[in-house]
């Protein structure tokens, strides 16, 4: 410690930076950025266009290893995908949420923000893929969750980190949040306490940069997408039980 502070007394501050980037491994001005020097992505459609967009590896891979929670009476946002995909024959019963739409296969219109929308204990299982970030008070969201579970029941609910904003739904009714797997636990493990809360978290710096591009999974080894690096959360993955 202190020869380090008697050579910054001794070097030149613009010496130090000079030597600093000389050992660089890739110098300043040498990194080739090749398909990269762009201001568009080079998928404007999440890489649909291309083939599985990143984060739905990440979240499909998430949901069908924990398949087996999805049995008996099964909620799921949106569309019934990862219930048909990975419940099976032990699914009993099938409904589908949605804020606002009567669209085809839609079972249930309902605000999670509003728990007197729903009747209590109805649910097995709750999928909540990609929802939270759309709902300005996600904490009232995870407590509807919770109350519409039945004892024991499992929510499994993936939400983004690093991802770029979906317009139509920014347009629509608004993109409020990205998370961390410290925000995630934090907000589940209020409602279902910690003890019954696991979070993961996917991604690493090529998935990101890969994934705001708009580059598919098939874009990348399956190496590359399976590398965890804590500080580029991609996507985060909560599995929550409501205590018997």
């Amino acid at each position: 410690m202190i020869i380090r502070r008697w050579l910054r007394r001794l070097v030149p501050g613009a010496l130090r930076r000079r030597a600093a980037l000389a050992m660089l491994e890739t110098p300043v001005g040498d990194v080739d950025l090749g398909d990269l020097a762009r201001l568009s992505p080079i998928s404007d459609q999440w890489g649909f266009d291309r083939g599985t967009p990143i984060d739905r590896r990440y979240i499909e891979e998430f949901i069908a290893a924990h398949a087996d929670d999805i049995s008996g009476d099964v909620l799921e946002v949106d569309a019934p995908t990862y219930t048909r995909r990975f419940g099976g024959n032990r699914v009993r019963r099938s409904d589908v949420l949605h804020v606002e739409d009567e669209r085809p296969g839609v079972t249930m219109i309902g605000d999670l923000t509003r728990p007197e929308d729903f009747e209590p204990g109805q649910f097995d299982c709750v999928i909540l893929t990609q929802t939270l970030q759309f709902i300005p008070r996600p904490e009232a969201a995870i407590r509807t969750v919770h109350r519409i579970l039945r004892p024991g029941g499992v929510v499994l609910a993936t939400f983004p980190g690093i991802t770029r904003i979906s317009r139509e739904d920014m347009d629509r009714w608004g993109c409020h949040f990205n998370f961390t797997s410290l925000s995630a636990a934090r907000l589940f493990g209020d409602v279902f306490g910690s003890d019954d809360v696991t979070v993961d978290a996917a991604g690493n710096v090529l998935a990101a940069a890969a994934f705001l591009y708009g580059l598919a999974a098939e874009d990348l080894t399956p190496d590359h997408l399976a590398h965890r690096d804590p500080d580029y959360e991609v996507l985060l993955c909560v599995r929550a039980v409501r205590r018997p």
